[in-house]
């Protein structure tokens, strides 16, 4: 019986001297506790050297995906014809047994020999010395653990996070150094501001420029449009700045080097970020873009690290501050994070940019993955899962998919839903239901007067609007009005004919009136009890008095509050008005008063007259 044992230097084949110490495995231990003693029990048989590491490499993985390589397969046949072979795994002695029909065996006694060969491996083949074959397992253990985690230096994400870090502080400090040139020089030009929007366009403006003298010799078509050059040399002959010396401008020109050094690294660097995106992960670069890709990298850790996270997680991935304080405050949590700034999310809706972010964290999850874990380099899955997230996009804003199949005209015809169509050719199961005016329920108001109806189910449309706040009155209204009138009609006559019957001293006349008079008050109000109309008359006469009241306080408050004194001058006119009145009265009576005298005087004188005579 022979033995495979596989080595970082090669395979070795051993011959077992004693099989029937196989049938007790379990003191096997005893046997290889020395060297002399190991090699009564097996002996070296036959050695196959690895030419190089990458040959090892090569022996080693397949070993691991249980095939035998070609010099393995060459080394059997030559030495195991006719003899059966122990392996260590049953896999590999499965592929052998098919491919070389050579007998394989694998149980327990074979473990426990593999584990006494390898105790006294240096012992058992001569050459192989401890200090080389601790080297040769230490390369061959870091090449195998490079190839398990499908290890490629052109796979390196550290670079991507390392990049997309250094831009983002790039851009800060371009900004910091183009607001510090455009508050330096402005000192000096301050129209140009306005005039020259774009940082690196400025500060090119003003390296050539220098002194804005010199805008008029200068040529700007380099450096700035035709319309914007012009604009510029007008308004340096105009300038209101400040002059400055020469050496404030050299630093000035100083600082705009700067500028336009980092803004051509910054180019620079972007090229180098978006080489390694579309080299790392191709699809995550399809469906969002090299910076946002490069920022989920640099926000989950690495490449791997964010394979492993789900959907939701991709989708708010930037916004945690936010999604906890929601989640503490039992607020709405939020719908993206890093993921807002992809261009397929920018150009949706407010109000799809929710949908369209989780859809696209969905279909972001499975590129990384498919990027983290695959061995092809293309991103035709990033593209086809963009073209279908814009289809929906299409589909979520109302949009046509494009032109239908066979349709000549373009665009298909979209037909109204009716849950009693056949799914036929058929007609309709029950006829069209149409609008019936009629069986309209109109809410009155009381006292509202009564519209005319449809003639033969056709409304008369009616030109005249009424106000909303109008009313007209009803019946039991102009029934209480005819009794106040009747009322205020009867007292009138009342007293005009008590006047006439004391002048005239006929007092049977006013006898006979008065009762007819109270019949008729009697008659108007038993009708109006009948009808229960007195009631609403004494109701209204009240909120009338009511309103009026309210209505003249309010006016007398209104003018006394704005310092109107037109009522005092009214009230002292009055016045003197009522005094003028009061004493001219005064005088009439004294007038009369002196006549009654004088006539009584008379009257006396005469009556003493008639007595003497």
């Amino acid at each position: 019986m022979l033995v495979l044992f596989e080595t970082p230097a090669g395979f070795a084949l051993f011959k077992v001297l004693d099989e029937g110490k196989l049938s007790r495995a379990e003191d096997f231990w005893k046997d290889f506790s020395s060297s002399e003693s190991a090699r009564q029990v097996v002996k070296l048989k036959a050695f196959s050297k690895f030419e190089n590491t990458a040959e090892a490499l090569t022996a080693a993985t397949l070993l691991i995906d249980s095939k035998p390589s070609k010099g393995l397969r060459k080394f059997l046949r030559a030495h195991c014809e006719g003899e059966t072979l122990g392996v260590g795994d049953s896999k590999l002695g499965n592929a052998i047994k098919e491919k070389l029909k050579i007998d394989c065996v694998h149980n327990n006694a074979v473990m426990e020999l593999m584990r006494g060969l390898r105790s006294q491996l240096t012992e058992l083949i001569s050459g192989l010395g401890v200090q080389d074959l601790a080297p040769m397992s230490l390369g061959l253990s870091h090449s195998l653990s490079r190839y398990k985690l499908k290890f490629s230096p052109d796979k390196v994400d550290t670079m991507i996070i390392q990049a997309i870090g250094l831009l983002d502080e790039l851009d800060k400090e371009l900004n910091t150094y183009a607001m510090r040139v455009r508050e330096w020089y402005g000192w000096h030009f301050p129209e140009l501001a306005k005039i020259v929007q774009d940082n690196i366009q400025y500060a090119k403006a003003v390296k050539l420029m220098g002194n804005r003298a010199n805008a008029v010799n200068l040529d700007f078509s380099e450096v700035l449009p035709e319309e914007v050059e012009a604009e510029l040399k007008e308004a340096a002959v105009i300038s209101m700045g400040t002059e400055v010396n020469d050496l404030d401008l050299a630093n000035i020109k100083e600082l705009c080097d700067q500028v336009l050094s980092l803004s051509e690294y910054r180019g620079q660097l972007y090229d180098y970020l978006r080489s390694r995106m579309n080299t790392i992960a191709p699809n995550l670069t399809a469906l969002v873009g090299e910076l946002v890709g490069a920022r989920l990298i640099a926000h989950g850790g690495s490449l791997l690290n964010l394979a492993k996270q789900p959907g939701s997680t991709v989708q708010v991935l930037g916004a945690e501050k936010a999604l906890f304080r929601a989640l503490k405050t039992k607020h709405a949590t939020p719908k993206y994070g890093l993921i807002f700034h992809a261009s397929l999310v920018g150009q949706a809706a407010p109000k799809l940019k929710g949908k369209i972010s989780r859809s696209l964290a969905a279909k972001a999850a499975l590129a990384i993955r498919y990027d983290a874990l695959a061995d092809n380099q293309d991103n035709s899955m990033g593209l086809e899962n963009r073209a279908k997230l814009e289809a929906r996009l299409r589909v979520l804003e109302g949009r046509e998919l494009g032109h239908s199949a066979g349709s000549t005209r373009g665009k298909p015809k979209i037909e109204a839903y009716d849950k009693d169509r056949k799914k036929g050719a058929g007609a309709l199961i029950t006829p069209a239901k149409t609008y019936n005016p009629s069986s309209d329920v109109v809410l009155r108001r009381t006292g509202e007067s009564n519209t005319q109806k449809p003639v033969n189910g056709q409304e008369e449309e009616t030109h005249t609007k009424k106000r909303k706040n109008e009313v007209e009155p009803g019946p039991a209204e102009e029934v209480a009005e005819g009794a106040q009138d009747d009322n205020e009609a009867s007292e009138k006559k009342k007293k005009k004919k008590k006047k006439k019957a004391e002048a005239n001293n006929t007092e049977g006349a006013e006898v006979v009136e008065e009762p007819e008079k109270k019949k008729k008050r009697k008659t108007v109000v038993e009708d109006i009890n009948e009808d229960g109309v007195a009631e609403l008359a004494e109701e209204q006469k009240k909120k009338k008095k009511k309103k009026k009241s309210e209505a003249e306080l309010e006016n007398d408050d209104q003018k006394f509050q704005n310092g109107d004194e037109e009522l005092r001058i009214k009230k002292k006119k009055k016045g003197r008005k009522h005094s003028e009145g009061d004493d001219y009265a005064n005088e009439e009576a004294k007038e009369h008063g002196e006549t009654d005298k004088s006539s009584k005087k008379k009257d006396k004188k005469k009556k003493k007259e008639k007595q003497r005579e």
